[in-house]
């Protein structure tokens, strides 16, 4: 995108403020999490803890660490900042589907959409063994005891058009995204 998704505009708000306004309607405990280092505009932290990655270059995973540990609950959602058409409908039923595993990973179109899914508290240490064998993706949690992987099937029952995986990478897929939100895009 060539800025930094989490303030990107998404109508009279930021990309950031809106995912954590609809998270925050379905759980108890928003967190952010960001790299060390990484700016976060004074108006984009929303008064949310921040948790960072430790260290640079560990990719995803670590921050997946990062955020797991400074939760208090069992289970957390986990999103990234960039698909502002998430339904409320699929955080709850993921987190549903997250009562009796340690994580629920939806699988749509041959990618594991890990930043997209529920994992629980007690992955931490299992996700720093990883980073400490090298691991960097957090698709490999989907192979783990306890994960379960849902497909298309189980996410269209909770969001029937799939548009909380509808993502913000490039400047086209921004207008769309306002585009399917009824947002216009003209000044």
């Amino acid at each position: 995108m060539g800025q930094d998704k989490a303030s990107l505009a998404f109508g009279n708000e930021s990309l950031l403020s809106r995912i954590a306004g609809i998270v925050g309607s379905c759980v108890d405990e928003v967190h952010l999490v960001a790299r060390a280092g990484q700016e976060l505009p004074a108006n984009e932290a929303l008064g949310l803890p921040v948790a960072r990655d430790p260290a640079e270059g560990n990719g995803p995973l670590a921050g997946l660490a990062a955020g797991l540990d400074a939760i208090a609950s069992d289970k957390a959602f986990v999103v990234s900042c960039d698909v502002p058409l998430l339904q409320a409908s699929l955080v709850t039923g993921l987190l549903e589907a997250a009562h009796d595993v340690s994580a629920v990973i939806p699988h749509l179109d041959g990618h594991y959409m890990t930043t997209c899914a529920v994992y629980a508290k007690s992955l931490t240490d299992e996700i720093n063994a990883m980073l400490a064998r090298g691991e960097r993706r957090p698709r490999a949690i989907a192979q783990l005891d306890g994960a379960r992987v849902v497909d298309e099937a189980f996410c269209r029952d909770l969001d029937p058009k799939l548009s909380s995986f509808v993502d913000c990478n490039t400047p086209e897929r921004l207008n769309e995204a306002l585009a399917l939100a009824g947002i216009s895009t003209s000044s």
